[in-house]
């Protein structure tokens, strides 16, 4: 195994290239960003696929304050001499990202704003001091830099630094905003949406309306956002979405790019289970894997050739876009949840000019958002399964990877508990405790229906589901816990009335003349010969209850026998 300097966190295009870290050249971007004519150009791509890096490059590159030509030595953009020669360092930039504006309510993420724009103005000091600035930008600038700006400050404050530098340096300034939608989702997330658009419309909307100031801007965000007219007033506006084969290998790993990283590494067998994991994205027409997690796996490899793929969406903020969709009480997306998670397609209307205010308005909406953000993915029709045909005025999607398929997974499991949590069970577990197991069948039977299945109604499923029940209630559920000669499935214990019970579950899969009944008796006679409530019974547990319960889709069927000390 080799190791290679992979820029594990390192988002800044100077920094992976002064510390030689291993970089897949994405400067082509340039070349092909420079050959249509814009004024604003806007890149929607989800999160970690390398949006923050490839604006810190065009910052390199462009920014005359710099001296750029060793970092872009060797790679492909520097072929293109007369590209270079006009543009490379020959231009003022303002670069900023607005990826840290959050807060749990509009003051909190007001003042990080403010924060963001102070460091923006200490980057370009020289201005405060420039004479060829005029005096009322210097103040405003002074202000902005000490964190006492008024609102109309911050408002103003792009368009003013634009003016300042073009007036500093005699030259249009180009402007680079990453992450401009984030302060907007996360307005969203937490009630204050109306406030933060009042603020951001105008700190965008303004740097680019009509400025004389600006040569261009290239913006990046995860949703275009349309109804607040954040992009209103801007001359030769340009889109490129997820959709768009314009930029398709720009973000994001393709499988050459990830075969040859392996390869550098010595960790090419790792490639089918790298596909399963985290391939899968459609840009245009290109598939494309995320460079988040191909990084973190080959860093885990490194570290223990054993290392299984591991799930990097847990901690992202948006994967409870998902709990939002299927909590909705209008919204009756079960089936399609389930053809999902079953590695199936569905075919849904998208919209790619959303707002996060009406982003949970309607189930179009939703579909539209778990699209763009990354959580489903394009099918092109030659991919559809038999006998589906592509419907008119609807994409088709299904889930990318297994990554992605754990977060729905995780989710609906949660769900699926904190809707039990939510209801009276008390009923249902008096039949429990009670060795009524008629009742049992049918009101566990009609808790499956309702809920969501995946794993394809295979039998951990099914395991999950039934010690979901006794979630949050008072009760230690253990699983697959050592009783007698074996592992039951299933262990509930209640320590205050001394008794206990155990659950073994079964699924006949493609067992040929299985039946639920043969299923639910394969289930008793293994708790009776394995011995499962033996140490029950010598914890000083006086009633335990044993029971196997058979599963096929959505039909159960519970038995029971009762052992008593």
């Amino acid at each position: 195994m080799a190791m290679i300097p992979l820029p594990y966190g390192i988002d800044l295009f100077e920094k992976v290239r002064k510390e030689h870290c291993y970089y897949i050249d994405k400067t082509h971007l340039i070349s092909e960003m420079m050959s249509v004519p814009f004024q604003v150009n806007l890149i929607t791509r989800p999160r970690r696929f390398g949006k923050t890096l490839a604006m810190s490059m065009l910052a390199s590159f462009f920014d005359i304050r710099k001296d750029s030509r060793e970092l872009f030595e060797g790679l492909e953009i520097s072929k293109n001499k007369d590209l270079c020669a006009q543009w490379m360092n020959q231009w003022p930039v303002l670069f900023v990202t607005l990826k840290d504006v959050n807060g749990r309510d509009f003051p909190d993420a007001y003042e990080m704003l403010h924060q963001v724009l102070a460091d923006l103005c200490k980057e370009h000091y020289y201005l405060k001091t420039s004479d060829r600035v005029n005096a009322e930008d210097r103040d405003a600038f002074a202000r902005l830099c000490a964190r006492k700006g008024e609102l109309a400050d911050v408002k103003n404050a792009l368009t003013i630094l634009l003016r300042m530098m073009c007036a500093h340096y005699g030259k249009e300034v180009i402007l680079l905003v990453d992450e401009y939608d984030v302060p907007l989702a996360k307005a969203s997330d937490n009630s204050y949406y109306d406030e933060m658009l009042n603020v951001i419309r105008a700190l965008l909307g303004m740097s680019w309306k009509s400025n004389p100031n600006l040569k261009f801007a290239v913006v990046t965000g995860c949703l275009r956002v349309a109804k607040e007219s954040i992009f209103t007033g801007a001359n030769n506006f340009v889109s490129n979405s997820i959709s768009d084969v314009r930029y398709q290998d720009c973000f994001g790993f393709t499988e050459e790019e990830v075969v040859q990283i392996l390869a550098d590494a010595d960790l090419s067998e790792a490639l089918p289970e790298m596909r399963r994991w985290y391939d899968g994205y459609r840009f245009g027409k290109m598939e494309i894997y995320c460079p988040w997690d191909v990084l973190l796996h080959v860093l885990a490899l490194s570290q223990d050739e054993h290392a299984r793929p591991g799930n990097h969406w847990l901690d992202t903020s948006h994967n409870s876009i998902i709990r939002r969709f299927i909590d909705l009480p209008d919204m009756f997306v079960n089936d399609k949840f389930e053809t999902l998670l079953s590695g199936g397609v569905i075919q849904e209307r998208i919209r790619e000019d959303l707002t996060y205010d009406i982003a949970h308005s309607s189930e179009d909406n939703l579909w539209s958002i778990l699209y763009l953000t990354g959580y489903l993915t394009q099918v092109l029709p030659e991919e559809l399964p038999e006998g589906m045909t592509p419907q008119e005025g609807k994409t088709s999607l299904r889930i990318p990877n297994e990554e992605v398929k754990s977060v729905f997974k995780d989710t609906v499991q949660a769900w699926f508990e904190d809707s039990l949590k939510s209801r009276d069970r008390s009923e249902l577990f008096s039949e429990w405790w009670n060795g009524d197991d008629v009742k049992l069948t049918g009101n566990v039977s009609d808790i499956l229906f309702d809920t969501i299945s995946y794993y394809d109604y295979k039998e951990d499923f099914y395991h999950a589901f039934v010690a979901g029940m006794f979630s949050g209630a008072g009760y230690e559920v253990k699983s697959n816990s050592e009783q007698g000669k074996g592992r039951a499935d299933i262990v509930v214990k209640e320590r205050r009335r001394r008794r206990a019970i155990v659950i073994e579950v079964k699924w006949p899969g493609k067992k040929k003349n299985a039946t639920l009944e043969s299923e639910c008796q394969e289930a008793l006679d293994q708790i009776e010969r394995m011995q499962y409530s033996r140490n029950l019974r010598m914890e000083g547990f006086r009633t335990v209850l044993c029971y196997g319960a058979a599963f096929l889709g959505k039909d159960c069927l519970i038995r029971h026998a009762v052992e008593k000390e």
